[in-house]
């Protein structure tokens, strides 16, 4: 997902990554990924994928409403169920990219009659994907695993149309005062789960961070009615093309 490590950090972030997603029981198997975002009320994760399908419902009409056959990406989209569900209900045309390949192989296979989907092993700044131009460019609960939000956003955007829109969903961002314990907590989890190398591979993003890009927050998890009434963490956050 980065794209400044090396080929050989690349390969140890696949390997630290797949552990702990093991470690937490998120290796889903054939049918449970077919049913994505749908959990069933006691699995472990059932309210976080409540968020998730809410983060889908608003992707769908935001889609949906610019119409037309237009090119998306996913980058980090893992085991590609949210670009799965993208191309199963919109006109437009999906791919996901991601360097994790146990998880691109099994959204490759579950997903593979879906004409309007292709998955990418790579980065995103991989030699296929430098004629592509993306209308949208997603980053769901990705973010957090690029070190520089600047540098990370500027690169994304060589890859949008002149009108193109970058969305972030499903990823948290922090003020300026959170940070040190948002990273000790982050810390002690990895710890606590026996993937302490997987603190060199995630990071924290503050709200600052947006204002250089001029970026529109869609949904602001700070808002008092939105904190007290719908209860979910995550920005939705929008920046348009800047280099049109």
């Amino acid at each position: 997902m980065n794209p400044i490590l090396t080929y050989s950090q690349t390969a140890t972030f696949e390997q630290q990554y797949i552990l702990l997603r093991k470690k937490e029981g998120r290796i889903y198997s054939d049918a449970e990924l077919r049913l994505l975002p749908e959990t069933a009320p006691l699995h472990p994760y059932h309210k976080e994928w409540n968020i998730r399908n809410q983060s889908l419902q608003k992707l769908l009409k935001i889609i949906n409403r610019k119409g037309g056959k237009i090119n998306i990406l996913e980058v980090g989209c893992g085991n590609g169920w949210l670009s799965a569900k993208l191309a199963q209900h919109t006109k437009a045309q999906i791919t996901g990219i991601d360097i994790n390949r146990l998880e691109l192989r099994q959204a490759n296979r579950i997903f593979k009659a879906i004409p309007n989907l292709r998955f990418v092993n790579g980065r995103l700044q991989d030699e296929q994907l430098k004629d592509t131009r993306f209308d949208i460019i997603l980053f769901a609960a990705s973010i957090q695993y690029f070190p520089s939000f600047k540098k990370i956003i500027h690169t994304a955007m060589e890859y949008l149309t002149l009108q193109g829109e970058i969305h972030i969903v499903d990823s948290p961002f922090y003020l300026q005062h959170e940070l040190d314990a948002a990273k000790q907590r982050t810390k002690n989890y990895f710890t606590g789960m026996g993937c302490t190398g997987m603190t060199a591979y995630y990071f924290h993003h503050c709200v600052d961070d947006l204002k250089r890009f001029n970026a529109r927050i869609l949904y602001n998890p700070r808002n008092i009615l939105n904190r007290w009434f719908r209860k979910i963490p995550f920005h939705h956050v929008m920046i348009k093309n800047q280099y049109h």
